[in-house]
This record gives structure tokens, C-alpha cells and sequence, in this order.
């Protein structure tokens, strides 16, 4: 590899590894946060156990993935990371308080006896706030932040927006639709059929919200608009969208069809699909409306030798992951708590 293309290749490859530690966060994290948005409206107290106790062996490794994205931020594009956390301190505490609520609900609610309740609340509060807060923080990062000589120039509230509330709605949403294809896969019958429920309403409103951004997203930005509706690029883009629609009718027919693991695996499509559409309106830009990857980029030598260690460090962290989900995951299909 000759140095000249050092300082093109690298940043890009960085941001295929940030790209990478958030899709997982946000889709083993959705799971995990959606069934505390849902904790509360379990028919049982046995419900709850089971619910808890399915996400409990996984939970804290799937925040793994959120420290890489945040300290590889840090690391890789530290210009990046200098305009957003700015920008965004008042959401992203507020999402670290419901991760600590829900942190400390884990580790207490087994063990209490006469206050699980408190538990109960900690775990559904911080769950909503977190997904919430993780809504807002996606939505103010697609319509772009006020910089000024590479410094962030804005206020403290330019994050709280029509389009960002509407965002952290379409978060919540999401993540719902993917605990209860979760838990139609982990549960019992029981649970199963009520979630067989929540996920055809979850569906409703994630279908709902994605046609809106894809008719609200382009109006942000002109370069948005152009990405997707230059005649050639409509003809070139148009699978993410088509995909995206086979992909919600599929989800429908396996709901109604009573499919025990297809509802989780295309929810987790749907996410991806909507993943890569975000990527392909906002590539190049990682600060948008107008600092792209290259810009915001540490020096390459710095980036090649972080490098060095995230080479190997990556492929144990998937490791380590798909080996949680094997062992806890019996013969029945059920996760037990341990």
C-alpha cells in the first residue's frame, strides 16, 4: 500500500468500522431497550421475569459496541467528535442516565423482595429515555449542526427539532417491532401470541415513518434531494427502496403466517435496509451538511495504527458475541437467566 493513498483509503475504512459498531448497537441495543418500552404492558409478573431474563446473559455485551463507536470517534475523526459532542451533551447524558437506570435495574430487580417494583420502573424509565434520546441524537445528526470555522455554533437546543422528536418516535418504534419479534422467537406460547400483536402494530408505525423520512429526509438538504432523484440515481438507488418494501410486505405475511423466527430476522432487515439508505443520502459527509470523512480525519498515521489494534480486536468482539448467544441459547430456543 503506497502512502499516497493512505490519507483516501483510511477514512474509509474507519468509517466502515464506525458504520459497523453503530448498526450493531442499534440493533442488538433495539431489542434490548424495546422490551423495556414494552415491560410495562407484559400480561404477567411471570412475563416480566421471562422477559428480563432473556436479554439478561446479553444486555451489557451489546453495549460493547456503543464504547466503539464513541471512542473510535474519538480516535479516527476527532474533528467529528469535537462538533457532535457539543452539539449533543444534553441528549447523550441524558441517554447515559436511562443506560445507568437500566444497568442497576439488571443487577437489583432478581435479587429484591419487596421493592422489585422500583426495579420494574427503573428498567422501563431508562429504557424509554435511552431510546428516546438515541431517536433525538440520530435525527439532529441527519439534519446537520450550525459549524463555524470548524467549531460547533450553535445552541444548546438546535438538536430538539420537529424532525429530531419525530426520529426519536420512529427509534422507539423500531425497537419495539424488534423485541417482539424477539420475543415471539424466545417465548412461551403465551407471550408469543401477545407479541404476535405488538409487532403487527410496531410494523404499522415503522412502515408509516419510514415513508415519512423518505419524503421528509431529501427536503433537509439539497444535496439529499439530488442523491435520490437525479433521473440515473433513481434508476441505480431504487432496490434499497423496493427492497425495503418486499421486506415489510414479507414481515406482514410471516406475522400472520405465525413464523417463529422470521419476524426477528426481517426486522433486523428492515433496519439494515434503512441503514444503508441513511448511508447512501449522507455519504461522504460525516458532520453534514459539509464535513465529509476525509476532513474530519485524524492524521494517517494515527488512523493506520489504531488500526493495527482494531484488526484483531474485531473479529474477537463478534466472536465473543456469537459465542454468548450459543451458549445461552438452549435446545428449546429459550434464554434463561443465569
Amino acid at each position: 500500500m503506497t502512502p499516497d493513498i493512505l490519507p483516501i483509503l483510511l477514512p474509509l475504512i474507519w468509517g466502515a468500522i464506525l458504520a459497523l459498531a453503530v448498526f450493531l448497537y442499534v440493533l442488538l441495543g433495539g431489542y434490548d431497550l424495546g422490551l423495556g418500552v414494552l415491560f410495562p404492558l407484559a400480561p404477567t409478573h411471570a412475563d416480566r421475569d421471562a422477559m428480563m431474563g432473556s436479554v439478561s446473559p446479553f444486555w451489557d455485551g451489546n453495549e460493547t459496541w456503543l464504547v466503539m463507536g464513541g471512542g473510535g470517534l474519538l480516535a479516527a475523526f476527532p474533528l467529528a467528535y469535537s462538533v457532535m459532542l457539543p452539539a449533543l451533551y444534553l441528549p447523550i447524558i441524558l441517554m447515559l442516565i436511562g443506560l445507568i437506570l437500566r444497568g442497576i435495574a439488571f443487577e437489583f430487580r432478581f435479587k429484591a423482595e419487596h421493592h422489585r417494583w422500583m426495579w420494574d420502573l427503573a428498567f422501563t424509565l431508562g429504557s424509554i429515555l435511552a431510546a428516546l434520546m438515541q431517536g433525538l441524537v440520530i435525527g439532529a445528526f441527519v439534519q446537520g449542526f450550525h459549524v463555524v470555522d470548524n467549531k460547533y455554533a450553535g445552541g444548546a437546543f438546535d438538536w430538539l427539532t420537529p424532525f429530531a422528536v419525530v426520529t426519536a418516535f420512529a427509534v422507539v418504534a423500531g425497537y419495539v417491532l424488534l423485541s417482539a419479534g424477539w420475543l415471539i422467537m424466545k417465548g412461551d406460547e403465551a407471550l408469543r401470541e401477545w407479541a404476535y400483536g405488538i409487532a403487527r402494530f410496531a410494523l404499522i408505525a415503522v412502515g408509516a415513518f419510514i415513508l415519512i423520512f423518505s419524503l421528509w429526509t431529501p427536503l433537509l438538504h439539497p444535496q439529499i434531494a439530488a442523491r435520490w432523484f437525479t433521473p440515473g440515481n433513481m434508476v441505480m438507488l431504487s432496490p434499497v427502496p423496493l427492497a425495503t418494501l418486499g421486506t415489510l410486505a414479507a414481515l406482514w405475511l410471516a406475522l400472520k403466517r405465525r413464523m417463529r423466527y422470521a419476524p426477528f430476522v426481517l426486522a433486523a432487515v428492515i433496519f439494515l435496509l434503512c441503514y444503508t439508505g441513511l448511508a447512501v443520502s449522507l455519504f461522504p459527509y460525516i458532520i453534514p451538511p459539509g464535513i465529509t470523512l476525509w476532513q474530519a480525519a485524524a492524521a494517517p498515521e494515527s488512523q493506520l495504527f489504531m488500526l493495527y489494534g482494531a484488526i484483531p480486536i474485531l473479529p474477537i468482539i463478534l466472536g465473543y458475541t456469537a459465542y454468548s448467544y450459543y451458549v445461552f441459547w438452549d435446545a428449546t430456543g429459550h434464554v434463561g437467566y443465569h
